[in-house]
């Protein structure tokens, strides 16, 4: 089940334009956030993607309610979820439960261990990773199937939060994926988690494969 052959059974990956739109000084806003458009790169040009970035959100980014603002955009909040009225999980499951749903919101915090040195959790603290037969420029998942099976994709609903601990907005992103789903990325890199980590802070999926490594706060691998 850890073996890097997961990564063969694949299917093609959908790229995808990010139209990112910083939102800055809102009335409410406790801190910078940006909103994030997922769309086919086949229907939006990089040049339009481009000048799309510097031209003011239609939609403000959620309130301390959690609620999405919009159906087709996700918003990236710099605070975290508890800090927003939230309590619970966002609807994020653990170890090998499978998420059935995307969750309407996720939390990525950095985080600090003597294995791992400053990497990436998840609201249950489960520890966050990146695949090197990814890609982050462009962002593109090459793990399906199987392979996601064992490395379930971070996912989130169109129109949710991603809330931040230790974790630039600058640096978050997302891609859809083959099956529509649309997967977090840091730094450009899709995150994922690992079925094999059962309790909170369980770092099993380090170097398994010699290509899966946690992810730090700007996509690195974390290294202590």
């Amino acid at each position: 089940m850890t073996s890097d052959s997961n990564s063969t059974a694949r299917g093609p990956v959908t790229r995808a334009a990010l139209t990112v739109l910083l939102v800055c000084g809102l009335a409410g806003a406790t801190a910078c956030g940006k909103t994030i458009s997922v769309t086919d790169a086949s229907d939006t040009p990089p040049a339009a993607a481009s000048a799309a970035a510097t031209q003011p959100p239609t939609q403000p980014p959620a309130g301390q309610s959690g609620q999405p603002t919009s159906n087709s955009a996700l918003q990236v909040v710099d605070s975290t979820a508890a800090q927003n009225g939230l309590t619970g999980t966002g609807g994020t499951v653990v170890g090998a439960a499978v998420q059935e749903t995307p969750p309407k919101w996720v939390q990525l915090s950095a985080v600090q261990s003597p294995r791992l040195g400053t990497h990436l959790i998840n609201v249950n603290q489960a520890t966050l990773y990146r695949f090197d037969k990814d890609t982050a420029q462009p962002s593109q998942s090459n793990c399906a199937g199987d392979c996601a099976t064992t490395w379930p994709p971070v996912t989130i609903v169109e129109g949710g939060n991603v809330y931040l601990a230790g974790v630039d907005p600058k640096q978050v992103g997302a891609i859809r994926r083959a099956d529509g789903q649309v997967q977090v990325t840091v730094g450009g890199w899709p995150v994922y988690r690992f079925s094999g980590d059962v309790k909170p802070g369980d770092t099993n999926g380090q170097g398994v494969g010699g290509t899966w490594f946690a992810v730090g706060p700007t996509g690195e691998k974390s290294a202590p």
